[in-house]
């Protein structure tokens, strides 16, 4: 086991950030979890329940409320929603370390570039398969998958020699934990991957309060997430990242079958009337067509539709 990573903070630390840093601390690592008091106080009180593979685990991990915690981390998670990225990396620079490291586990392309500019460690991109959730404060469960796909955030820079030792002990840490970690030579391609993923299921899956496997059992949605697809797959070509259609097409079949009871992010966060990162899924391709002249009107229609219900949410409260 790699030894460059003694403590780990998790910033952040809903339903991913928490799986992740439990199967962390299960595995021995030093980790403290940094999230919200409800959360951080029954974790205080009963330690962090993992509900996995049809059992539930209790794990003693460290908590806080306070981003002081990350202080003298040699590894951080960073899985705060894409709307906060750039405020939270700013908290963040006066109190890391110089030597730590900076793991983006964040939906969207943007997050560890915003990450960056905000600070002088080293940013890593993870693009991350894993079906989570938050069964209430102290809970979190696992429904499925949990790999990470990493690289460099400068496709040129991948070869440099410290970064490479970065990405391979990150690779040691995660897979004495049990979860499997590739590098990628093009992350970013991986990421614009995984946002489409994000963009055919996160905004259907939050307006109809559905799962997975519910939106492929239709063809009218298969449709529908065809049209996205294709719409990401073009406004990607213009950015300069190649994403074949047809391999696109598969990868949105495929997490229906891989996730079938998952929840988008999107949903959970619309069902507790919360904030979504609709604004960095599908609003992210909608303002980029425009920018672009590439035209995106279902992913369009989407993201204002989200924004609607969450409109609806501000007025009753």
């Amino acid at each position: 086991m790699t030894t460059r990573f003694h403590k780990v903070a998790v910033v952040g630390a809903g339903a991913v950030g928490s799986f992740y840093g439990a199967m962390l601390a299960r595995a021995g690592r030093q980790v403290v979890l940094i999230g919200r008091p409800p959360h951080v106080a029954a974790i205080e009180r009963d330690g962090l329940k993992l509900d996995m593979a049809g059992r539930i685990e209790t794990i003693r991990i460290d908590a806080s409320t306070t981003l002081d915690a990350v202080r003298g981390a040699d590894l951080v998670l960073f899985c705060v929603k894409s709307t906060d990225t750039d405020a939270v990396a700013r908290e963040l620079a006066p109190r890391l370390d110089p030597h730590a490291v900076v793991l983006s586990l964040q939906n969207g392309v943007e997050n560890a570039a915003t990450i960056a500019r905000a600070l002088r460690q080293t940013v890593v991109p993870a693009v991350v398969y894993v079906a989570t959730a938050m069964g209430g404060p102290g809970i979190v469960r696992h429904f499925g998958r949990g790999d990470l796909v990493i690289g460099a955030l400068d496709a040129g820079a991948s070869g440099e020699p410290a970064l490479a030792g970065v990405l391979h002990d990150l690779v040691a840490l995660f897979a004495a934990a049990g979860v499997k970690v590739t590098i990628s030579s093009d992350v970013t391609a991986e990421l614009w991957s995984k946002l489409l993923v994000n963009c055919a299921y996160n905004a259907i899956s939050a307006l109809a309060q559905a799962p997975y496997a519910r939106l492929a059992a239709l063809p009218g949605i298969r449709e529908v997430q065809a049209l996205i697809v294709r719409e990401v797959v073009a406004l990607a070509q213009a950015e300069g990242v190649a994403l074949d259609l047809e391999a696109s097409l598969q990868a949105v079949e495929r997490i229906a079958r891989t996730m079938p009871a998952q929840y988008s992010s999107t949903a959970q966060d619309v069902a507790r009337r919360k904030p979504s990162e609709i604004d960095h899924l599908n609003g992210f391709i909608a303002r980029r067509g425009r920018e672009l002249g590439v035209a995106v009107p279902v992913n369009q229609t989407l993201a204002a539709l989200v924004k609607l219900v969450e409109a609806g949410h501000e007025r009753t409260e």
